[in-house]
């Protein structure tokens, strides 16, 4: 039998267990297909997922806010850096040392 992830590397499944819930997923569809208002939201919902695994760059609110409070505490340990008047980005991050 194989492993392998789905998801995230906490979430391992066997592609027997893939499976079952690949059935089930189906099995639900086929019981609301014949109400289109249902359908209709489950076209919404997935749309909305597949956005989600299209764009890295989604967070939840918890995320954002646990990123901006780790912004704020880098900047009190002063671990920032400023653009100089006239430098462009690519100019301040060769300043700091980064090889673009």
């Amino acid at each position: 039998m194989h492993i392998f992830a789905v998801g995230s590397k906490d979430m391992i499944m066997t592609a027997v267990q893939y499976e079952a819930m690949n059935t089930q997923l189906w099995q639900n569809i086929g019981a609301i297909a014949d109400d289109k208002s249902l359908m209709k939201r489950l076209a919404k919902y997935v749309a909305k997922l597949r956005k989600e695994k299209e764009d890295p760059t989604l967070m939840t609110k918890e995320e954002y806010f646990a990123m901006l409070d780790e912004a704020e505490q880098q900047m009190e340990r002063g671990e920032y850096s400023v653009l100089l008047p006239g430098e462009d980005l690519t100019t301040h991050l060769r300043r700091l040392g980064y090889d673009i």
